[in-house]
């Protein structure tokens, strides 16, 4: 279960929640231009753009989970389990597996109309990426500066939604999802007046009432709802230390903490990572469930016109930055 969102303020931002109850290994994984990529159906990329996101690295192959390139264009991958349907490869379609569908769009398309493009012929094909590894049943948010898109493959077929709200999330479809914000068309960042009755003597009694009746829980429809409101109503700087934070504060509203979702006896499931790139900068941010502490990968003091992956492992462990009366700066 994860929750991914775009934010603008000077640059645009786009990032992601993971949750799961293990990791892969997960690397931030620079992927330069020269690195070549093949591709089960099309032809190889020898040269393409370049990007950065966070991956699982198999036979020197990045299993991106989202990634943005250099061009300003990015894609998180969410789970969407029970609805993802691929297809038999197509002889009139740009044939596309779905652990290629991110190097494939990010490696070819400088923007959200060029992605949207290239979509228009793709069928996304059902082969893993190794016969022992389960074909990962996802759906995509697409965006830059310009907008976002939710691009999901169904029983019916591949379809490309506009994503005025910027933010997915998992299960139901995204159409349900925009739908089901209808229920909470009366929630303000303002306090409400009285409107059950004018009979009635009814007043606030707290800080925060109009926000009464967002969900609080952990399921995907109660994540995007609420992410959507707190985006929606969300006021930062333009600096870069002001929108970053606040990015990760907007995605901290559905924070999974340890214990609070168990998905098998003993297991449970956590936001292992939170994710914020600069997308126009090209500077990757992240945070830990065990390091609260923001870290940053930049992929422009990369090379780029290399051929090689360079992977960052993330940083753990807690961060503690104590203040003591002989502390320098207290």
């Amino acid at each position: 279960m994860c929750t991914a969102a775009t934010y603008q303020t000077r640059d645009f931002y786009m990032g992601r929640t993971l949750d799961y109850e293990f990791s892969y290994g997960d690397q931030i994984t620079v992927t330069p231009r020269n690195y070549p990529f093949s591709f089960l159906h099309m032809p190889s990329l020898s040269h393409h753009y370049a990007m950065i996101g966070m991956a699982c690295v198999m036979d020197d192959y990045p299993l991106y989970y989202e990634a943005f390139n250099e061009k300003g264009l990015g894609i998180a991958g969410l789970n969407f389990v029970g609805n993802a349907v691929y297809f038999d490869p197509k002889p009139e379609k740009d044939n596309i597996a779905q652990f290629e569908l991110i190097p494939w769009i990010l490696g070819t398309c400088a923007s959200l109309a060029e992605a949207k493009e290239s979509l228009s012929r793709i069928n996304l094909i059902s082969t893993p990426f190794k016969e022992n590894l389960p074909l990962a049943q996802l759906h995509w948010i697409i965006a830059d500066a310009s907008g976002a898109i939710t691009v999901e493959s169904t029983a019916d077929g591949l379809h490309v939604y506009d994503n005025p709200v910027g933010v997915l999330t998992n299960n139901p479809p995204f159409p349900m999802q925009m739908f089901s914000l209808n229920n909470y068309l009366h929630l303000s960042p303002k306090q409400p007046a009285n409107t059950f009755s004018n009979q009635l003597d009814l007043s606030t009694y707290s800080r925060g009432m109009g926000g009464l009746g967002l969900p609080g829980d952990l399921s995907s429809a109660s994540r995007f709802a609420r992410v959507a409101f707190v985006k929606q109503n969300s006021i930062s700087g333009n600096s870069e230390t002001e929108s970053v934070s606040q990015f990760f504060h907007i995605l901290n509203s559905v924070d999974q903490q340890r214990g609070c979702c168990e998905v098998a006896d003993g297991k449970y499931e956590i936001t292992l990572y939170t994710s914020c790139c600069n997308a126009t900068r090209g500077i990757y941010y992240y945070t830990t469930y065990d390091n609260h502490q923001i870290s940053a990968v930049d992929m422009h003091r990369e090379n780029l016109d290399g051929e090689t992956l360079r992977c960052f492992a993330p940083v753990t462990g807690e961060q503690i930055h104590m203040q003591n009366d002989n502390t320098p700066g207290k």
